[in-house]
């Protein structure tokens, strides 16, 4: 079940980024095609070039009817969703940047009462969020409020904050178990990052030259 969930995460994440990387790159696309356009309308009218200025002009005022004032919006909703579920995978998988340093210089039980308090802190304050987020959904979903571009409803739209703080929560409470039943705590491998070995390396080389 958890192997389930991990992977819908990842899917749901690569998913979010895909789209709006696509959508973004037609936006852009659109764009430069409606200044291309009604640049070449100017350029065939400024030498008398009767049917290019027309194919110029059909060309401009099929592009602009493809409305993508949209698109903005339904980008920005897009990474407002990435955003929540992946800081549940960056707990999960360690990659969110932390001040550790007392926790380092800590040992034994220390170290275990300190670790434990903070993850302890983590899942608090996203079972609170998942509360007031809750409460704020419920609320915009019953005042019937719409987005401006996409006319969607927006209680779909901020149900990312509940849901992806819940998961969030879960995470941290996920984590915590595992500290306390093994004594590891999860963390990314910085040696994966390609080339970061190599850096490392030609650093403690300058600095023992």
């Amino acid at each position: 079940m958890l192997r389930l969930l991990d992977r819908l995460e990842e899917v749901l994440i690569a998913t979010l980024i895909a789209v709006a990387t696509v959508l973004i790159f037609l936006a852009v696309t659109h764009r430069f095609a409606i200044g291309f356009a009604a640049d070449l309308v100017g350029f065939a009218r400024a030498r008398e070039m009767t049917g290019l200025a027309d194919f110029a002009r059909s060309m401009f005022m099929f592009v602009n009817s493809l409305k993508m004032t949209w698109a903005q919006e339904a980008c920005i909703y897009l990474f407002v969703w990435m955003a929540k579920f992946g800081a549940a995978y960056g707990v999960r998988t360690g990659i969110h940047v932390g001040v550790d340093i007392l926790a380092e210089r800590l040992t034994g039980n220390k170290r275990r009462a300190i670790t434990t308090i903070a993850m302890s802190g983590g899942i608090l304050f996203t079972a609170i969020l998942t509360w007031i987020g809750t409460d704020f959904v419920y609320h915009v979903r019953n005042g019937g409020q719409t987005s401006p571009d996409l006319e969607m409803p927006m209680w779909i739209i901020y149900l990312a904050v509940p849901l992806g703080s819940a998961l969030m929560c879960f995470r941290f409470v996920q984590a915590l178990h595992l500290f306390l039943t093994t004594g590891e705590i999860a963390h990314h491998d910085h040696g994966s990052v390609d080339g970061l070995d190599e850096e490392a390396e030609d650093l403690a080389k300058g600095g023992h030259a």
